[in-house]
């Protein structure tokens, strides 16, 4: 047997080696670009494209934190009008073109009487719920004021707490031409009525004597004036709608009001990593898809008349609010070191770096999910729309526009009028125990049916998609142009110092045989003209 020096050996083995690396990584690259991430949205325009209602877009305020008093309304500040709004936040705000506010709460309202908010001598009262001193500066005519501000639907919630009788009476005030209520409020220096269209009967609420409550003040209001729309807590969290309401009440309503915020922080304060968040984002649409359920039943039923009922998701936010110790339902100590301190940790929810993503994306599936159900959601209000967990912070200084805010901008001036039938196929999401798809879209027309708006979210954290968009018989072939927000990264935030950290951005997508690359943790708006 020939021998062969150690040297040839040694050799021989380094050749084998670079072979079966080159062989191996050329594999590795030929599975790489094999098992890509793919996604497809079909955009079927022998469907009927239908117009959605933009109330959608809507906001929430509340007197809870720093939402109204040093929020929207901060008089004195170097920043506010005469009037005490802050101008810097209205101009903000009309970026949003807000359709509608509903206010005053949420759980303040269930110890808030209207009484107390108008006139010249007001006084301060005890907000039992969140434990401070409510001033009652601003009450019914500086939200009026800050709808015409914001040119903005004025919907106010009533103290479901209160009798029935109570919240006639603030109708009356509001909108009356003529008797007791109409000359006090002539005589509060408002001669004309507030118009005040949309009403809700108190805020998750349940249980037979409220819905009871919802028959007797609904069938005032209409017999008050027939064009009132009236709206009911229907389902909040794990809730869900009492079939009895719509047997009581149904016939004096208009909306359902659905609230959720899918991650919990009222009492322990948590932020969840980008990918978690990301696993809830299907969730709305399961939520919506409940509702509609219930309120089909009850169509089936003929307990209300089909197409009579809307959903107004009037709470909605990734995040909850966080209010430890909280609520409450009689007065406190305010000079109770433990009761300051409480009040006191509510702040950590207007922590800018809170603030990623996460939100901005979710966002997106959020208002997704109403457009693609807007035959029953024909209003959605963001909770808050300024300050907690809002997409507006505002600081004695100045405002941060957090990422989300940008994802409501981009959706209220970039979308089309209306929604068209689409279907999304294509990779998951997962972070090992759930899964969602791995680009959300939906696809926007104009009348014509020559102008589209199509928003295509990439949740994935780290990775490109390939994303095949089928426009009817369209094949999407060139540049087309859009706008896109991002990041660095899935953290990515702004905050004082750097306030436009995240801001949407012109971009040029380039279209092969139908197929655009999607940048990782992005939501883009893309415009093509199919004339």
């Amino acid at each position: 047997m020939k021998k062969y020096p150690f040297k040839y050996i040694i050799k021989f083995f380094v050749i084998i080696s670079w072979i079966y690396i080159s062989i191996y990584s050329f594999l590795s690259c030929t599975t790489q670009r094999n098992t890509s991430i793919k996604a497809s949205i079909t955009i079927n325009t022998d469907v009927e494209a239908k117009p959605y209602n933009p109330m959608i877009f809507g906001g929430f305020l509340e007197h809870f934190g720093k939402q109204i008093y040093g929020g929207v309304f901060d008089p004195g500040s170097p920043l506010s009008d005469d009037k005490g709004f802050r101008t810097d936040v209205i101009e903000a705000l009309n970026e949003l073109k807000v359709p509608i506010i509903r206010w005053p709460g949420g759980c303040f309202v269930d110890g808030y009487h209207w009484i107390n908010g108008v006139g010249e001598n007001r006084k301060p009262t005890d907000d039992v719920r969140w434990g401070v001193i409510e001033p009652n500066t601003f009450g019914t005519h500086e939200f009026i004021e800050l709808c015409k501000l914001l040119d903005a639907e004025p919907y106010i919630c009533h103290n479901g707490l209160a009798e029935v009788k109570e919240m006639i009476d603030w109708v009356k005030y509001s909108n009356s031409t003529e008797g007791k209520f109409a000359e006090m409020r002539k005589d509060n220096g408002y001669p004309n009525p507030l118009n005040v269209k949309i009403w809700s009967v108190g805020n998750e609420r349940s249980g037979i004597e409220y819905i009871n409550k919802v028959r007797d003040a609904g069938l005032g209001m209409k017999q008050m004036d027939s064009s009132l729309l009236v709206t009911c807590s229907g389902i909040h969290g794990n809730s869900s709608i009492d079939p009895y309401l719509f047997e009581a009440a149904g016939k004096y309503l208009d909306y359902i009001s659905a609230h959720q915020y899918w991650i919990e922080n009222w009492q322990e304060h948590s932020t969840p990593d980008y990918l978690s968040c990301m696993m809830l984002s299907e969730k709305p649409e399961s939520y919506i898809r409940s509702v509609i359920s219930q309120i089909k039943t009850a169509e089936t039923k003929g307990q209300i008349d089909k197409g009579q009922i809307k959903i107004a998701f009037d709470e909605w936010n990734l995040r909850s609010w966080h209010h430890p110790g909280f609520q409450r339902f009689e007065k406190v100590d305010y000079d109770d070191p433990e009761i300051i301190k409480l009040i006191e940790a509510r702040d950590i929810s207007l922590k800018p770096s809170i603030y990623n993503l996460s939100d901005a994306l979710f966002s997106a599936s959020f208002l997704n999910s109403c457009l693609r159900n807007s035959e029953y959601v024909t209003m959605a209000n963001i909770a808050p729309l300024v300050n907690q967990t809002g997409p507006l912070y505002v600081h004695p200084n100045g405002i941060v526009k957090r990422t989300h805010f940008h994802t409501i901008e981009m959706y209220v001036n970039e979308l089309e009028e209306y929604i068209a039938h689409s279907e999304i196929k294509g990779s998951k999401l997962s972070d090992g125990k759930d899964s969602v798809s791995v680009i959300d879209a939906v696809a926007t027309v104009d009348k014509k049916g020559e102008k589209w708006a199509i928003s295509l979210v990439n949740r994935h954290p780290s990775e490109k998609v390939e994303c095949k968009v089928t426009l009817g018989n369209i094949q999407l072939n060139g540049i087309y142009n859009g706008r896109i927000l991002t990041g660095e990264s899935t953290d990515s935030f702004n905050d004082i110092n750097n306030p436009n950290r995240v801001t949407p951005k012109e971009v040029d997508l380039n279209f092969k045989n139908g197929i655009v690359t999607l940048p990782p943790h992005s939501l883009i708006i893309v415009h093509i003209n199919s004339d």
